[in-house]
């Protein structure tokens, strides 16, 4: 009866109502967005580096090691000789490992220096290996591979030429010796995208002819250099991957008690946390604004009641001259409250995945964030939950209010 009497009540100011239940909809739809972006932008932060055990370099901090080896961010404090990546490539827990080269530029995109090996064993997203669909990978000493931002953002096509700077932030460029773009890596969401990746031996091509950070004068023919030994003699990093997971521990104590030279490995994964637990403020501070959304939505129906209860008091007054209770009443202002917040939840939810649905490919393409569509967790069940509870609680304050009225009040022609 009381909830036949509710939905009369609100099928009668469909409009006011009608409104509130947008307003809660689209607050939820922010709230369970904003977790979903969360947690997706968590899991494609920790997924920007996947089946690779060990990241060495020169010692520093991990979060440092992590940040300009993965991320490209800031730079080496020092470099890891050749002779040191040797000894370790020649350890018996080493199944494969690829090295870095970082240092030069490219129109502000970061300029690396690497193998063959990294296409092979760099892998991403749970394990997704880098795609070359336009073009191939480093076959030539002047081939350069780059990522999907820098051709979009630079307009580059396979066969471009492409120059090299010398440095992050020099206006000094290695134009003697230009390359040839040979590649462009899909769209991964890492920052491989923003790459220019060459070989190692066009590492040490290109510098030839420095010395001490500046030129020297002199021009070597580009058909010399091909015939010269290019071996480098020192990497900025390496990625490792071991044989076995059990001998993660034993190598990583190795490697940082290397007697000939300060060196550091690091488990990403537990890289990874450490930084996302100072980048994570951000996220508690996205959950604190779609809140507070949630919470202004709730205020407005509250509002919405109380405004109601004058040009309800008439009604009021007749449920209590017929017998109802002023416990009736108080029940059926916070059903109506619940009815509001439900409805509002659920059409939430519903923008929610039609969001989803909608923005899903443009969020991976543009971000690199992957918001993977799945029935709602207990986690949003809590949410939904949470938000119909808030209602009903915050239709306490009109509700007794309403119930307080009295019979004489109600009943009251006023001029």
């Amino acid at each position: 009866m009381i909830l036949r009497l509710a939905i009369g009540s609100l099928c009668a100011r469909a409009l006011t109502v009608g409104m509130t239940i947008l307003a809660i909809a689209l607050s939820v739809a922010l709230f369970l967005g904003v977790e979903k972006i969360r947690t997706g932008a968590r899991a494609s932060f920790a997924d920007t580096i996947s089946g690779t055990d060990l990241i060495v370099g020169a010692r520093s901090g991990s979060v440092q090691l992590l940040l300009y080896s993965v991320f490209r961010i800031g730079n080496a404090t020092n470099n890891v000789t050749w002779d040191s990546y040797q000894d370790i490539k020649s350890r018996p827990e080493v199944d494969w490992i690829v090295p870095i080269s970082l240092g030069d530029s490219h129109r502000q995109f970061r300029v690396m220096g690497t193998t063959s090996g990294f296409f092979e064993h760099y892998k991403y997203r749970g394990g997704r290996a880098l795609e070359i669909p336009e073009g191939h990978g480093l076959e030539d000493l002047y081939d350069a591979v780059v990522g999907a931002d820098v051709a979009a953002t630079l307009g580059y096509a396979v066969g471009d030429p492409i120059v090299v700077s010398h440095g992050l932030a020099s206006f000094t460029a290695h134009d003697d010796q230009p390359f040839r773009i040979a590649g462009i890596i899909a769209k991964t969401g890492t920052p491989v995208d923003r790459t220019v990746i060459v070989s190692l031996e066009a590492i040490e091509a290109i510098h030839v002819d420095w010395q001490s950070g500046a030129k020297s004068g002199q021009i070597t023919p580009r058909e010399v250099i091909r015939d010269m030994d290019l071996t480098p003699t020192a990497i900025t990093a390496a990625l490792v991957g071991v044989k076995s997971r059990l001998q993660v521990f034993g190598l990583q104590r190795w490697i940082n008690d290397y007697p000939e030279e300060p060196v550091l490995a690091i488990l990403p994964g537990v890289a990874l946390q450490e930084l996302w637990q100072i980048v994570g403020v951000a996220e508690t501070a996205l959950i604190g604004v779609s809140a507070m959304v949630v919470v202004t939505a709730l205020i407005g129906m509250m509002a919405m009641i109380f405004s109601s209860l004058n040009e309800r008091r008439r009604e009021m007054a007749i449920w209590r001259a017929m017998g109802a209770r002023p416990s009736t009443i108080l029940g059926l202002l916070v059903l109506e409250a619940m009815l509001v917040a439900a409805a509002g939840a659920l059409l939430g939810l519903g923008f929610l995945y039609l969001g989803l649905v909608i923005g899903q490919p443009w969020v991976d393409a543009a971000f690199g964030i992957w918001l993977p569509i799945e029935p709602p967790s207990p986690r949003d069940a809590l949410a939904l939950g949470f938000v119909i509870g808030a209602a009903a609680l915050t239709s306490l304050f009109p509700a007794l209010r309403a119930y307080r009225l009295s019979l004489a009040d109600g009943m009251m022609v006023r001029i």
